[in-house]
């Protein structure tokens, strides 16, 4: 299902309550928040409130856990919490937000993540920020290798080692800042091919990354843009106007937030 192909994020959300209502009756169905952003809350009200529109099972709430509270202590007290402040029954994936802690401790949190999978508390784990080193740590411990990694995507930070292990190993890729956080609106490779395909600098960046078969994390707190984002599904980018978009990388200096990856 095409609503099962784009994400709605609250990360700096002013209003997650209301966006995420919106979101969903907009048709969005994976709705993403994290304990740093502070509004698991909100989230969980929405969604709880969108219940009777939308059945629960067909909403896809992710929810994640930074550094801080990677250890066998802290990490099933960190998802307990999620879980008493979004008031949900379980999370459908519960991501670790990042891989800073360290090799031991990023383990043990990870191995907390598949417990509270086994007690029904989450319904599937992932990672976010994990480069393939992180992953392949995953294999050598013996564990099995997350359903998805959440990490920035967009034409200007392709991140492509990454991307192809996850390819290779069955790992769901998750696309934030695909808008680049309206940085790069301007570019006149993007503004030429938005005119070409008469969408707008958003919708094609949108477009760009379903194509890839990412899933991109789209955030807005504008109850119109939160429309025209998930409008996406009605035109395709055509082989040359991808290549073009391809061409873009800039590796890590096209990064547009804080990138982690690269952390021991």
């Amino acid at each position: 299902m095409n609503n099962e192909k784009i994400a709605f994020g609250c990360y700096q959300s002013n209003d997650a309550y209301s966006s995420v209502k919106t979101a969903i009756e907009a048709g969005y169905r994976i709705i993403d928040t994290a304990r740093v952003y502070k509004n698991e809350d909100a989230v969980g009200r929405a969604v709880n409130e969108a219940v009777g529109l939308v059945e629960r099972s067909a909403i896809y709430v992710t929810s994640k856990i930074n550094a801080r509270s990677h250890s066998l202590k802290e990490t099933p007290k960190a998802i307990r919490q999620s879980l008493n402040r979004s008031n949900l029954a379980y999370i459908d994936l519960y991501l670790l937000h990042d891989a800073i802690s360290g090799h031991e401790r990023r383990l043990q949190a990870y191995k907390c993540l598949l417990d509270a999978r086994a007690n029904n508390q989450i319904r599937q784990v992932g990672v976010s920020n994990w480069n393939v080193k992180h992953l392949m740590e995953l294999t050598e411990a013996g564990l099995e290798l997350p359903a998805a990694n959440q990490i920035e995507l967009h034409p200007w930070c392709q991140q492509r080692d990454i991307v192809e292990y996850c390819r290779k190993n069955g790992i769901r890729i998750q696309a934030y800042c695909p808008l680049v956080r309206g940085e790069r609106m301007l570019d006149p490779t993007l503004e030429a091919i938005a005119g070409q395909v008469r969408r707008t600098p958003a919708q094609v960046l949108l477009r760009w990354s379903i194509q890839h078969d990412f899933v991109p994390v789209v955030k807005s707190d504008n109850s119109g843009r939160i429309y025209e984002n998930i409008q996406v599904f009605d035109f395709e980018l055509d082989q040359d106007q991808m290549k073009e978009l391809d061409g873009l990388d800039m590796g890590a200096e096209g990064a547009c937030s804080w990138n982690p990856v690269n952390c021991a």
